[in-house]
């Protein structure tokens, strides 16, 4: 299982590539990458709102890489609450913002939109396209890592997460943090990799891999067993991407493997 990285595994080096190829996201949001970018991407692959991404900042849109939609797990699923006005929302790794601004749009003047991220450059970017949106009101831009938030236990009503959960070397550390900061009742929209079969020990023991976004995948399987041991409750799959569709990424992997994204949501007791 990928739920932790391998005995000996180099963490620190893996937060190093991680840090540099979204620095590199930051700084040339067209350059060449193992993964697909941008609004078109969002709204062709992930289904977005083209007319929703049109109207935030370029410095937003254009780095965004994620691999799901984890605001449309509370307009799609039945008995699941959407975001709503005076909600708090956590963006756990929010990179450029455009989940956040999304998210900071529906909760309002009277909610809270909090982004973490550890890369400088995509604070950088995700705080300027609050401002240019009219939203730096609302969105709260914090340095952090996933695995210790620096938001209090209890605040939230939302986490969202789009594409991150699978660079954790530690997930099970990283889900109870998401545990920790939600209020009772609080919901997770996560939207992660997810490959069909377990990966080899070998793979698994590459960081080089991990930076890719293959080499930290779990299988949907390993999705439950994670949240079922952190304490959150019904969870389930809500949509399934093809976004690795025609990259690099997938050409690392086994066709057996399918890496693709998907849209899980669970929550607090």
């Amino acid at each position: 299982m990928a739920l932790t990285a391998p005995a000996n595994f180099d963490t620190e080096y893996l937060r190093e590539q991680v840090r540099i190829e979204y620095d590199r996201v930051a700084r040339e949001p067209h350059g060449t990458f193992h993964f697909h970018r941008g609004p078109e991407y969002a709204a062709t692959f992930l289904g977005y709102e083209a007319a929703d991404l049109a109207s935030l900042p370029e410095e937003s849109t254009a780095r965004f890489a994620g691999v799901g939609n984890p605001l449309r797990i509370g307009d799609t699923t039945p008995g699941v609450s959407p975001l709503k006005p005076g909600d708090t929302v956590l963006d756990h790794a929010c990179g450029a913002g455009m989940d956040l601004l999304l998210a900071a749009r529906r909760v309002g003047p009277s909610g809270r939109a909090i982004g973490i991220d550890m890369t400088a450059a995509m604070r950088d970017c995700a705080a300027a396209a609050a401002d240019l949106a009219g939203l730096s009101g609302i969105v709260n831009i914090r340095e952090g890592f996933y695995e210790n938030l620096p938001v209090e236990s209890a605040s939230v009503d939302v986490v969202i997460s789009n594409g991150v959960l699978n660079l954790s070397p530690d997930k099970p550390r990283v889900v109870s943090e998401i545990m920790r900061v939600l209020k009772p009742g609080g919901r997770l929209f996560l939207a992660d990799v997810v490959v069909q079969r377990e990966l080899s020990l070998k793979s698994r023991s590459n960081p080089d891999l991990w930076a890719a976004c293959v080499g930290g995948a779990l299988t949907e399987k390993e999705f439950f067993e994670l949240f079922a041991h952190a304490g959150l409750m019904d969870s389930r799959v809500v949509q399934r991407f093809n976004c690795f569709m025609g990259t690099t990424a997938e050409q690392k992997v086994s066709k057996q493997l399918f890496i693709h994204g998907a849209n899980f949501y669970a929550r607090k007791p």
